[in-house]
């Protein structure tokens, strides 16, 4: 890779605007929920209302970004990149057995489009919350929308096809998207030649970093920028395994990636860069509809990251972090002491990962090797 420009793109973590998030916005889903204790999903309107005062509505689409959209704006971030955490439909097919659905209605995909987002990564573990039918209405929005996808298709193949998103000075960024069944994503759930699915990943073996390894050399050309996009992990918690580890490092050492871009993880976790490449263990909740749930305050869920990444000619990654936090269900701004936190947190996190973060700007952290 040779990347001659230096325009940043930008990548996030769980983006969910189904649910209560949907039920802000101008059109709204049936809001029927089968989960235990919640039946509805304006019950979640209600939660977050109690807890941060009225959410004014209809909302326009732009509304869950908030203070996001100046940053996206003033960077002139591109391609825009995140792991879409909903189903875009109105299928009613709950899948069975599964304690949570998402979903948004298609008319509310301007909420995508007013952030102008390039690329939705679809393998995680929600995109078939409401059945097959589902996926496919989601797919048939997001292209309908012109944002192309990645990680979940009409059959194996098409699960596995990258996204091919042009950089504004030329090449392109190649978006490679898997789950894991570690991440709650279902076994049934795998695409396959007579069936839509995920791009499912086994494990972390050796073979596997083969495939994918052969995969990005038969994409790439000079110029490009190689992400893999990874839904993997639990939910809570700091813990970065031996075998994860390994395998993300494998993926830059043998397969040439440039940016591995994980996701799952409802809080952001340690940030690696090995060889000069960054390693996103966990991008954390970007939007969501959680606000007034509670629970794991330990770990901030309230706060979220925008990463921005460019390279210079020698293909070092330069990786800057823009905190934010929710509130009523926006993303603004994050605090002084929410600043703070997150230091301490990298700083605790990145001991072991061999790296550090520094203030590098009145809303903005920067990520470097040690």
């Amino acid at each position: 890779m040779n990347p001659s420009n230096s325009t940043p793109l930008f990548l996030c973590g769980d983006v969910m605007t189904g649910r209560g998030i949907d039920q802000i916005l101008a059109h709204p889903s049936q809001p029927l929920l089968h989960e235990s204790y919640v039946h509805s999903a304006l019950d979640y309107v209600r939660l977050a209302e109690r807890k941060a005062g009225p959410i004014a509505r209809p909302a326009g689409p732009e509304y869950p970004w908030g203070e996001a959209l100046a940053e996206l704006e003033s960077r002139a971030a591109r391609p825009r990149i995140v792991n879409l955490e909903t189903a875009i439909t109105t299928s009613d097919d709950a899948w069975p057995g599964k304690a949570v659905h998402y979903r948004m209605h298609p008319g509310n995909i301007a909420c995508l489009q007013a952030a102008g987002i390039d690329c939705a990564v679809l393998a995680n573990n929600h995109v078939l919350d409401w059945g097959r039918a589902g996926l496919t209405d989601t797919l048939a929005a997001l292209d309908g929308a012109h944002i192309a996808h990645a990680g979940a298709g009409l059959d194996e193949a098409s699960a596995a096809r990258a996204a091919l998103l042009p950089l504004p000075g030329g090449g392109r960024v190649v978006v490679l998207a898997f789950a894991m069944e570690n991440a709650g994503t279902p076994a049934a759930w795998r695409a396959t030649a007579g069936h839509s699915g995920v791009n499912l990943l086994d494990d972390w073996s050796s073979a596997s970093l083969e495939r994918i390894a052969a995969q990005v050399r038969g994409l790439r050309r000079p110029g490009d920028v190689v992400v893999i996009s990874i839904h993997w992990g639990p939910n809570w918690g700091y813990h970065i395994g031996p075998a994860q580890r390994a395998f993300a490092r494998g993926l830059v050492r043998r397969a040439g990636v440039d940016i591995v871009h994980g996701h799952s993880s409802h809080h952001p976790l340690g940030i690696e860069l090995y060889a000069g490449k960054p390693i996103l263990y966990g991008c954390g909740d970007f939007i969501n509809d959680y606000e007034g749930i509670g629970g794991y305050d330990e770990y901030r869920p309230d706060l979220a990251l925008m990463a921005f990444v460019s390279f210079d000619r020698a293909g070092r990654a330069d990786l800057r972090l823009v905190p934010l936090r929710r509130s009523h269900f926006r993303l603004q701004y994050a605090r002084e002491v929410d600043m703070a936190w997150l230091l301490e947190m990298f700083t605790g996190e990145g001991r072991a990962l061999g790296t550090r973060a520094e203030r590098s700007g009145v809303h903005e952290l920067r990520v470097f090797a040690t």
